[in-house]
């Protein structure tokens, strides 16, 4: 297949393929409904009870609600941003901090993809044991053999990768959906009341709720999927119905299928219970075929998110070459519109992490865990954003300053994702400067293609504030007060 050059790609680009509102809604809940929901029982049973978890999602729907409503109103009012995340970071608050918010998010986003070749492996271990819980040699080569099929798939362009996304959607959501109905007709109420205010070991209803933050942050993530590809929108106003719609529904099913497992098994027995957990909810419930019938659906469902992601994680990286925030090489596409190299370097990433997560005491989570992290700054740089433009005049904001709800909805967003941070620990933020401190070689590698300053005094401030969260990440993992 012809790709274009660095010289044709600097000049002009291929003209963008326009996607209608159920598409960009179905890359939404694509996007969402992964790894994620079929590891819900275990991961919420792990840190709660009923109560916990009602309050959990109560404040993980609210506050990703208002996200949402932060990423549908910069839509409408910043229409010359594209890319979502990144370019709201950028225009609010600098190149660097911008930079650091597309690799963020870029880097989220390929952690994210190896949770999903971990998950498939673990389930295919529980009948084929030399697969282990996904993490053993075996386990790698199958993974990175799917891994560098979707390459091939993605690369002959967007549409037929989005027309694959929108046909997995429906199909994934079918098991998700009967697991509810069959837990709901096998329920029982006493083992539901028992599973009330949790086990011993969750400790205080605050440590319950703070417990399952990261949960909630990692299944939701994708919220701004249509916003990630707004330049391919059929119509503007798109981006921002299609976000809302795709949360309502996806939240909608995550917190049944949480609850409703509490009807099924004591929280300690699920809290137990082999990846994906779900199944062994419904196996508990069924019998032998519910574990098949949902690990086959996991099959489908994460295939089609690891497609929504590499798809979103790659136009990340071309829109900020694009913008000559990431090195030239990065911008190139080829005839039918794929970032090729962005794609390629997505594809290398997810591979680096895939080979590392043999050497994890825990794979999965560690994996969930850090994406979740990762993402934390971008989406807190994307609402202070939505708070700048709302709380001043701005000669680029569409139809004048934002309304006061548009307002309040940023600010309860921000406390939200500040919340989510400090829920996060300072284990995962150190990680997480661990990574993007040496990603900083890419802005350099920009800068100096432009013939600029490498840094301004507050990017120095920035940078500094970075290396020194490496360095104690470094030095904490050394000395095992940390561990992957």
């Amino acid at each position: 297949m012809p790709q274009a050059t660095a010289s044709d790609a600097d000049s002009a680009s291929p003209p963008a393929a326009e996607l209608p509102l159920l598409t960009l809604t179905a890359m939404v809940v694509g996007s969402m409904v992964g790894a994620g929901v079929f590891s819900l029982p275990g991961r919420f049973a792990e840190e709660t009870g009923v109560a916990g978890a009602l309050i959990a999602w109560g404040v993980a729907g609210t506050g990703m609600l208002m996200l949402a409503f932060v990423f549908q109103s910069l839509a409408v009012r910043r229409p010359d941003l594209d890319a979502g995340v990144y370019a709201y970071a950028k225009a609010g608050f600098g190149e660097y901090l911008g930079f650091f918010a597309a690799f963020g998010y870029w880097a989220s986003t390929c952690v994210g993809n190896v949770t999903y070749w971990v998950l498939i492996m673990s389930t295919a271990g529980s009948v084929w044991p030399a697969l282990g819980d996904g993490d053993t040699a075996l386990a790698v080569v199958l993974s990175s053999l799917g891994l560098w099929t979707f390459f091939w798939i993605i690369r002959r362009g967007v549409k037929e990768a989005t027309a694959i996304n929108r046909v997995v959607t429906v199909a994934k959501l079918v098991p998700i959906v009967l697991f509810v109905i069959l837990a709901l007709v096998y329920f029982e109420p006493r083992v539901f009341a028992d599973n009330f205010g949790g086990a011993d070991y969750a400790g205080s209803l605050f440590t319950q709720v703070r417990g399952t933050m990261l949960a909630t942050v990692f299944v939701f993530l994708g919220v701004e999927g249509a916003s990630v590809y707004s330049r391919h929108a059929r119509r503007r106003s798109d981006v921002g119905r299609a976000t809302v719609l795709g949360f309502l529904s996806v939240f909608a099913v995550f917190a049944s299928v949480t609850i409703v497992s509490y009807g099924i098994l004591p929280m300690d027995e699920i809290a137990a219970l082999r990846q994906p957990s779900m199944a062994g909810v419904l196996e508990s419930a069924v019998g032998t075929w519910g574990r098949v019938f949902i690990s086959a659906g996991l099959v489908v469902s994460v295939l089609g998110a690891y497609l929504a992601w590499t798809l979103m994680a790659a136009e990340v990286l071309f829109v900020a070459a694009k913008d000559d925030d990431m090195p030239r090489f990065l911008r190139r596409a080829n005839a039918v519109d794929v970032p090729v190299p962005a794609l390629l370097m997505t594809s290398l990433l997810t591979q680096v992490v895939l080979v590392a997560t043999s050497f994890s005491d825990d794979a999965f989570n560690f994996a969930l865990n850090l994406t979740s992290a990762l993402s934390l700054i971008p989406y807190l740089l994307a609402a202070a954003f939505a708070v700048r433009i709302g709380s001043r005049d701005d000669p680029l904001t569409e139809g004048g300053r934002t309304s006061r709800r548009e307002l309040v909805c940023a600010l309860v967003a921000t406390l939200y994702t500040a919340f989510l941070l400090y829920a996060a620990g300072l284990k995962f933020l150190l990680v997480s400067f661990i990574l993007y401190t040496p990603a900083t070689a890419l802005f350099v590698m920009a800068r100096r293609e432009q013939g600029r300053r490498l840094f301004s005094p507050g990017e120095l401030l920035v940078l500094a504030v970075s290396v020194v969260g490496a360095v104690l990440g470094l030095v904490a993992l050394a000395a095992g007060w940390i561990s992957l």
